[in-house]
């Protein structure tokens, strides 16, 4: 509600400072490890004692959880539909191109603004023009595509919340979760649960009832469909007995494509493959259907694992047995990107050091921003410097931890880096990142970021693509020739595990991979309960068929310096 409330503030044109306000409290309260409510509700505590929540933010809160609203959002609301919020998430329109649309066609909502833009409208306005139009269109093209899916944490929460809902029913004896969330899909549109046990099909009847089942979309003998909490999303609860749990399991996880080519093999071998079994085409005799690693030995396949079946080669492979050792979350050494007070983060260096010394990570690199990030407080030339001797001192006293010096430094327009070569030389890891310019046409693009690669100072090229999860697109570049170049100069291609980003994505991984490319995953954070995102980076990098050898931050710390310096 603050960041929404700052946002129609922007479009309104209203004080920055008082924007800023908000948005910033925002971002305290998205970063504090308690709940709020719980702290509000508690009469011993002062949810101003939280850096920077003031009185006025904090009688904000208390407005929040008695009426669920408070004052200055109900009048933006009564000034712009909600509706506006949306337009935001198209590429291209800023807040006050918004205003402006809102002001001349009253443009409200993204179908409003899909009509202004094939009537040519758009062009008529001030800095507006034929080209915008094109973009804009493209854009919300890609938003509708996305409509209805849901980030991968916002997936395992729901999975997990219905999970141990479920399994409260007497007479239950599994609960899985299959679909594109068992994949590991950057997205996921619906939840699939299975359940077997006496209890099944009363699970059926309770699911309907949850309270958080703001509609009911079908319920029969073995299926309940509802739409589940505010965001409405479809989840699909099946009843199974356990002797078909396997297939059911391999079924429901699909992928269509993957699914579909299982089937036409079993054909060829006289055999029939449904969410019941694998059985005999003459007679109906079951060969294979309550464990799912039976239904592919059947087949004469090795076990694919979930993440892998977008039947993009996996088949062939496990035929041949040549399918991947995929890499595995306990292999992860340590995490080189991630950002603190100094810029824009929530926590300290030590802070951050501890909380992954608490996850048995070797080594971390802070890599905070570089100064065209004016906003996020970046270093300057100076700063970078003065860090790198802070941490060399820090490593002399010991933390338990091996902490490198690093930047996350802008690449320029124009390919630059930020900061002068002489002074990243003095820092021990530096990772270069795309953060401005974004909508450069793909050739200019692609140049840039060549450009940037030559630098003997940058180690890693942070989120590649630049693309943001169901709000902006990859940028347009050619990236085979980025991959080619950054393997011929040693830098590393990251794998940024920020579930808003997951970037770059299981088919780009595996092309780089086939390049000879070198990957590190970093979770980008910004307070240490991010580093928990790490799970979503390495099941991206499984999606990508990476082994450990291709990760570098697989490395112990003394194989790891050596690399970063030969790189």
């Amino acid at each position: 509600m603050l960041s929404e409330t700052g946002d129609l503030m922007e479009i309104a044109g209203e004080d920055g400072f008082r924007i800023r306000s908000y948005r910033n409290a925002a971002s305290v309260i998205d970063g504090y490890p308690e709940r709020i409510g719980d702290i509000l509700s508690n009469p011993e505590r002062k949810v101003t004692d939280i850096p920077g929540i003031g009185k006025g933010i904090a009688a904000i809160l208390h407005e929040i959880v008695a009426r669920g609203s408070f004052e200055r959002r109900d009048q933006m609301l009564e000034k712009y539909p909600p509706t506006a919020l949306e337009l935001l998430k198209i590429q291209g329109l800023g807040p006050k191109s918004i205003a402006l649309l809102f002001e001349h066609y009253r443009v409200s909502t993204i179908d409003d603004l899909e009509r202004i833009c094939r009537e040519q409208k758009l062009r008529e306005l001030p800095r507006m023009g034929a080209k915008l139009e094109e973009k804009v269109l493209r854009s919300i093209a890609s938003y509708r595509k996305s409509a209805g899916r849901f980030l991968l944490p916002f997936a395992q929460r729901t999975a997990a919340e219905l999970e141990e809902y479920i399994r409260e029913t007497p007479g239950v004896e599994r609960v899985s979760y299959a679909g594109s969330l068992r994949r590991g899909r950057e997205t996921v549109g619906d939840l699939d649960l299975l359940v077997t046990g006496p209890g099944a099909v009363e699970v059926l009847e309770r699911v309907t009832t949850h309270p958080k089942a703001h509609e009911v979309l079908g319920r029969g003998a073995n299926k309940a469909s509802i739409q589940f909490g505010l965001e409405g999303m479809q989840v699909d609860v099946r009843a199974l007995p356990a002797e078909s749990y396997g297939a059911a399991m391999q079924y429901f996880t699909g992928s269509k494509d993957h699914n579909v080519s299982l089937r036409q093999r079993a054909l060829k071998q006289g055999l029939t493959l449904n969410e019941y079994g694998l059985a005999r085409l003459d007679g109906g005799e079951r060969v294979a259907a309550a464990v799912e690693e039976e239904i592919y030995e059947k087949l004469g396949l090795a076990w694919i694992p979930p993440e892998l079946r977008e039947n993009s080669g996996e088949i062939e492979a496990a035929e041949q047995n040549r399918l991947p050792r995929l890499l595995e979350l306990g292999e992860i050494r340590g995490d080189l990107h991630m950002h603190t007070r100094e810029t824009d983060g929530r926590a300290t260096l030590e802070e951050m050091a501890e909380a992954a010394k608490a996850l048995g990570y070797e080594y971390i690199a802070v890599t905070d921003h570089s100064k065209s990030l004016a906003m996020a407080n970046g270093l300057d030339e100076k700063r970078a410097v003065d860090f790198a001797a802070k941490v060399r001192e820090i490593n002399r006293k010991g933390l338990g931890i091996h902490v490198l010096s690093g930047l996350e430094c802008d690449i320029k327009r124009d390919g630059s880096m930020d900061l002068s070569e002489d002074a990243l030389a003095e820092l021990d890891f530096v990772i270069g990142s795309v953060h401005s310019y974004m909508n450069m046409e793909s050739r200019e693009m692609t140049d840039r970021v060549l450009r940037a690669l030559e630098s003997p100072s940058m180690r890693a090229l942070g989120h590649p693509t630049g693309r943001v999860l169901l709000h902006r697109e990859a940028f347009p570049l050619d990236f085979d020739r980025v991959a080619a170049e950054a393997v011929r100069r040693g830098v590393w291609l990251e794998i940024n595990a920020s579930p808003e980003r997951l970037d770059i994505h299981g088919p780009l991984i595996r092309a780089a991979k086939a390049k000879g490319a070198k990957f590190v995953i970093d979770t980008d954070a910004h307070h240490p309960k991010h580093f928990l995102n790490m799970q979503y980076g390495v099941i991206t990098a499984r999606r990508g068929w990476l082994e450990t050898t291709d990760v570098m931050n697989t490395l112990p710390l003394g194989e790891l310096l050596k690399a970063i310096h030969r790189s």
